[in-house]
């Protein structure tokens, strides 16, 4: 009895590790508002206009996927702040991320869940 309790609460104390590792993926909100509020972070959402209209991360500047390439570097000009790609669910600011690393961006990273884990997290929206 005493050697399933330790192998329970091994896994428990475990369990924060492994279950990090999967969603390791992405940077939690509270991850992204350290960024923001310590680096000096820029948020850019990369939805289509109407989207972004409807609702975004406060401070956000908005360029849609489609433009990134292109207008990127007239969007952020300092490649040395951390990058938090978002948008409304993180599936293309995910497609986004290996197109702004190819650009120099080095230090982007993806919000992991996107505005929706955003609001989520209760974290303020602006609309346009």
């Amino acid at each position: 009895m005493l050697l399933g309790i330790a192998v329970a609460s091994g896994g428990a104390l475990l369990w924060p590790v492994v279950a990090g590792a999967a969603s390791a993926g992405g940077l939690s909100p509270n991850g992204a508002v350290q960024l923001i509020n310590r680096e000096r972070g820029v948020v850019l959402d990369v939805s289509e206009a109407e989207e972004f209209a409807a609702s975004h991360v406060g401070g956000a500047k908005n360029l849609p996927l489609g433009q990134l390439e292109t207008r990127l570097a007239d969007a952020v000009k300092n490649k040395t702040l951390p990058l938090i790609l978002v948008c409304a669910s993180g599936s293309r600011s995910a497609k986004a991320l290996p197109i702004v690393q190819k650009l120099g961006y080095e230090k982007a990273q993806v919000l992991a869940g996107g505005l929706k884990a955003w609001k989520e997290a209760n974290l303020p929206v602006e609309k346009a």
